[in-house]
């Protein structure tokens, strides 16, 4: 697995009017949490973030602080806003040589399944699952061969097993399946069924759903 160094500030203070300011900055807010020492508030900048969020890969990385020792670590939570989809708050999580450590894993499908030639549609339900190992364990993602689903055939996580990894994600939960297709008809018109007036009256209901705020935001 690759290791990348990714250097931050601690920041000593984490009030409101601190971390917009620091945003404004282009600077991304983030957490460290290790059992051995109290979780360490830090904030780095975008560009170097990016590229462990944004990626098909997991990394081991190597926080480096000013007066503090090199932390190894992985990304654990990552939080966007919701209308940029801009990266505005992550937590790390501090690993130990040894101790097993519970993360999410990427999936990666190898092969073309056979049940596409006879017209079936190839849906992956699943893109990560999550794991428990040792870090000298932790793969970059997971390999899933799919070059023998016919259609009709899915793989469930059941049937998924990788030396050195225990998975612990839900055994009934899809992860790929290859489906009929679907036939959109338009039953009323083939069937040459009338639209009542009181049908074509109707207008769909609209609900509307809050945006939260960078400001709801807890760091």
């Amino acid at each position: 697995m690759e290791n990348i160094i990714l250097e931050a500030n601690e920041r000593k203070n984490t009030n409101k009017q601190t971390r917009n300011s620091l945003r404004n900055q282009g600077r991304v807010l983030g957490t460290f949490y290790y059992k051995h020492v109290k979780p360490i508030s830090i904030d780095v900048s975008r560009q170097s973030i990016h590229p462990l969020v944004f990626t098909s890969k997991t990394n081991l990385i190597s926080l480096k602080l000013k007066d503090h020792d090199k932390y190894e670590c992985v990304i654990k939570n990552v939080q966007f806003d919701p209308v940029s989809d801009k990266v505005v708050h992550f937590d790390l999580m501090g690993i130990t040589k040894g101790e097993k450590i519970q993360l999410e894993i990427p999936l990666q499908l190898i092969g073309n399944a056979i049940g596409i030639k006879d017209g079936g549609i190839l849906q992956q339900s699943l893109y990560k699952i999550d794991v428990e190992c040792l870090p000298k364990n932790i793969p970059q993602y997971l390999d899933i061969v799919i070059s023998d689903l016919a259609l009709g055939d899915s793989i469930h996580v059941s049937d998924l097993s990788y030396d050195n990894i225990t998975i612990l994600s839900v055994p009934e939960s899809i992860v790929v399946s290859v489906n009929h297709p679907k036939v959109e008809a338009e039953v009323a018109v083939e069937e040459g069924e009338e639209i009542t007036e009181e049908e074509e009256s109707a207008e769909p209901e609209v609900i509307g759903k809050g945006k939260e705020t960078e400001d709801e935001i807890k760091d």
